[in-house]
């Protein structure tokens, strides 16, 4: 038999950690290029 004290846990942690991260300020704003980042070439083949 499954443990309902287990699942619960297990879950309630899964959404506490999705609702942690989904309320991240960082994930509405896209990362600035550096100016290394545009010198960089690709490399050639």
């Amino acid at each position: 038999m499954i443990d309902n004290f287990a699942l619960g846990l297990t879950h309630g942690l899964m959404m506490l950690a999705a609702f942690l991260l989904l309320r991240r300020p960082d994930l509405d704003r896209e990362p600035r290029e550096t100016p290394d980042a545009k010198r960089e070439s690709p490399p050639r083949a």
